[in-house]
């Protein structure tokens, strides 16, 4: 006889992440490759730099989850389509290593939270919460791409500016474990 057991483990094992997120044109993702590129030298990093087509900075993250659950997907989607606000300038101006419990920490480029991209993070979070989504926000929102993830850790210091134009964001499917994305769906910000 079969034990159920595995079965369900296997079942129950996360392998999707959902996030909503705003993508660097293809100008600021080749700079943004560049620059990790030139860090990874810089500070004889040893982890290979984040591929410049999965280069995002990250509005809201929704959760993992085993697939990807019809019912969330749906909310957020019905959240996202509420948002009404003009294309948001991105400029991105240092960069540092996030501290964290991993052995690896996130290298990554970041920059001051401006009045429009406080508006857009702030609006999809309350769209969501009213969609019956329920995120873990931290409570300072700190705009950033993440470049790649090293055991050093490299100290705060500002960098040549990064700077795009968001004319959208999108939902995103993370594979979990197998480096790929996947947008699941773009909504406009338009001015």
């Amino acid at each position: 006889m079969n034990d159920p057991a595995p079965a369900r483990e296997r079942s129950e094992r996360l392998t999707d992440s959902l996030f909503f997120a705003l993508y660097p044109d293809a100008a600021a993702a080749a700079r943004i490759a560049d620059l990790a590129a030139r860090l990874r030298i810089g500070h004889k990093l040893r982890a290979k730099a984040i591929p410049a087509d999965r280069l995002h900075l990250t509005l809201h993250h929704l959760g993992a989850f085993a697939g990807v659950p019809a019912d969330v997907a749906a909310q957020a989607r019905a959240a996202a389509s509420q948002i009404a606000l003009p294309s948001i300038d991105v400029t991105l101006d240092r960069i540092e290593s996030f501290s964290g419990r991993r052995a690896k920490r996130a290298l990554v480029l970041s920059g001051d939270v401006t009045e429009s991209l406080d508006a857009l993070e702030q609006t999809l979070g309350a769209a969501l919460q009213a969609a019956g989504i329920v995120l873990s926000r931290h409570p300072h929102f700190a705009p950033h791409v993440t470049l790649l993830y090293d055991e050093h850790r490299v100290a705060r210091q500002c960098v040549e500016p990064i700077a795009w134009t968001a004319r959208e964001f999108a939902l995103v499917r993370s594979l979990l474990g197998k480096s790929q994305y996947e947008v699941l769906a773009r909504w406009p910000l338009v001015s």
